[in-house]
């Protein structure tokens, strides 16, 4: 196993960015381990498994320190690649886990037991049946959402995190603003220090590739509408240097919020080009946005991605969506 490179956090003082693994495409997520006076702060420390473990395992060594000296774990949205580790960390630690009260739900709703009945490996592949995706693939997706789930236990016990612009958290020796947005995961969690100009905006802000946007039952009913208006808030923050959930840290904070709402506004005029006169169901659309040859992975975010996009064009009034035989099909609208 290959560990994980540290790279020292030049703008913060006393931080290192670490590089836990995960699956392809990403390869890795970004973790942040922040020193202040009473002990470590560990932001989004990565998904849980065997590997995972170990990484954090040579971390410690690198950094001289060990789980005792964990005074706060940080997450800024339920995903597992972010989320997956914090119950575990915990139990070794006895460290605080900060979420938001959004996101907190989100992960119940998410990672409850299997067997529950509003368990999203339960409600996901109804929901992607009702808009075209093919029966066949149904075991797959369920698969993948058991997986999942198996990155994220034991679940933590929450501190929550406050909101407003009143709100200050005292980590690793600076003083942050908690901006809380959604679209790529409601309730998702940045943390601003106005006074350096330091952001870190976890899944927020990507600097080379485009968060996932996912319409899924029980959640947002609006996730882009959500998500273009925390890239909006985000953006008129004076930030300096950002250290996001992928990739390398970055200093074009704005332009990068500007050139996503842009790519966003382009991806809506695709989708509705693609809606045929006829109708055409969410898996059809997605199929030809993004190709036939994703595996389950990529297909169940791509077809998310799809939908969330579709339900704004309908907010628009550019496209209208109807039932027919239990499928959601949509037609295009002509745009004012």
């Amino acid at each position: 196993m290959k560990m994980p490179e540290l790279t020292p956090c030049e703008r913060i003082d006393g931080g290192f960015q670490v590089k836990i693994s995960m699956s392809f495409p990403l390869r890795w997520v970004n973790s942040y381990v922040l020193k202040g006076q009473h002990g470590f702060t560990i932001v989004d420390p990565g998904p849980r498994n065997m590997d995972t473990e170990a990484e954090w395992a040579h971390v410690f060594q690198q950094l001289g320190m060990s789980f005792e000296d964990i005074s706060d774990i940080v997450v800024t949205h339920h995903h597992p690649d972010h989320y997956g580790l914090a119950g575990w960390m915990q139990q070794q630690s006895q460290a605080r886990v900060h979420m938001s009260a959004r996101s907190h739900k989100e992960a119940m709703m998410m990672w409850d037991a299997p067997e529950s009945t509003v368990a999203m490996e339960n409600r996901l592949p109804s929901f992607f049946v009702q808009h075209g995706f093919p029966l066949e693939q149904v075991s797959a997706l369920e698969l993948h959402i058991r997986q999942a789930y198996l990155q994220v236990n034991p679940q933590p016990e929450i501190t929550v995190i406050p909101t407003g612009m009143d709100a200050r958290l005292e980590w690793g020796g600076r003083s942050w603003l908690p901006v809380e947005t959604g679209g790529h995961a409601p309730g998702h969690v940045s943390l601003y220090d106005p006074n350096s100009g330091v952001i870190l905006c976890g899944d927020a802000v990507l600097p080379q590739i485009s968060p996932n946007i996912s319409l899924l039952p029980g959640s947002d009913a609006q996730p882009l509408r959500s998500y273009v208006d925390g890239l909006q808030r985000l953006g008129e923050l004076e930030v300096a240097w950002a250290y996001p959930g992928h990739r390398n840290p970055f200093g074009y904070f704005r332009e990068r919020t500007q050139a996503l709402l842009a790519h966003h506004e382009e991806r809506l005029d695709k989708f509705q080009q693609l809606i045929q006169p006829e109708g055409s169901t969410a898996y059809e659309l997605c199929i030809a946005m993004f190709g036939g040859k994703l595996g389950i992975h990529q297909l169940r975010f791509a077809m998310s991605e799809t939908l969330a996009h579709l339900v704004e064009l309908v907010r628009r009034e550019r496209a209208s969506m109807s039932e027919t035989d239990s499928i959601t099909r949509f037609y295009p609208l002509c745009r004012q």
